[in-house]
């Protein structure tokens, strides 16, 4: 019971971290926050994320070149040529690391205002690092798992961030309805997103990018603003036209 708890944990705090720190804030500046808050949720997404940590910065030039160049050769992170989840997953990885590496050449506007903390990650995002975080997940499992078929989820739990990600940007690129009929293939997966926080209305998202808000229809919930809304009263975060 003490894995399924935390899978569960895991699950929602990992997709909230990606999709409030890194997606809406880091990659579309959708508010703005302090450079302390800044570093709270660098760490926070560190510690949640832990062996599929990415860098926020190189997090925020994948997607922006992902609007860029949607459905096309250039696109980062959707399915191309009808390939698989498991490829997009390993296309994905690649784009990443190029531009991490800084193999990758891009224009300087696709990086303006991302956060970076090059001395955070020459820290957390190293191979020892992430080694680590496993020997730690697979500890707590072999300590906790009281049946065969929960190591089942370690997998999941050592690639987390990517394996959310990748669902988003493959899934949504191949199944789900169109709110919004567009010149991309970009669909919402669900029209009630309790697992994705928001972000499964990809295709209201490719739409609106600039608007913190993804539900347009009534029946569409955005758990990610709703909580964004709240820290924004709290002055966690500004937004932009305050």
């Amino acid at each position: 019971m003490i894995i399924i708890i935390f899978f569960i944990v895991h699950w929602y705090a990992s997709i909230f971290v990606q999709s409030f720190f890194y997606h809406r804030y880091t990659a579309h500046r959708h508010f703005f926050m302090s450079r302390n808050s800044e570093k709270f949720f660098y760490i926070s997404s560190f510690i949640i994320h832990g062996s599929s940590y990415m860098s926020p910065y190189a997090y925020g030039v994948m997607h922006r070149l992902h609007h860029l160049h949607t459905d096309t050769k250039e696109d980062p992170h959707s399915p191309i040529d009808n390939q698989g989840f498991w490829a997009t997953m390993w296309q994905t990885r690649n784009s990443y690391h190029r531009i991490f590496t800084g193999v990758t050449i891009f224009d300087d506007k696709l990086a303006k205002d991302l956060p970076r903390w090059e001395a955070f990650d020459r820290i957390a995002h190293t191979w020892p690092t992430r080694v680590g975080w496993i020997i730690v997940y697979l500890l707590f499992y072999i300590a906790f798992a009281s049946a065969w078929w929960m190591f089942l989820f370690l997998p999941i739990t050592v690639i987390m961030c990517t394996f959310q990600g990748t669902v988003i940007n493959w899934w949504a690129h191949k199944y789900g309805y169109v709110s919004f009929p567009m010149k991309n293939t970009s669909k919402n997966i669900i029209p009630v997103d309790l697992f994705f926080v928001g972000d499964a209305y990809h295709n209201n998202h490719h739409k609106f990018p600039g608007r913190p808000n993804n539900s347009h229809f009534w029946f569409e919930i955005d758990l990610t603003y709703q909580v964004t809304r709240l820290l924004g009263k709290v002055k966690v975060i500004k937004w932009k036209n305050q």
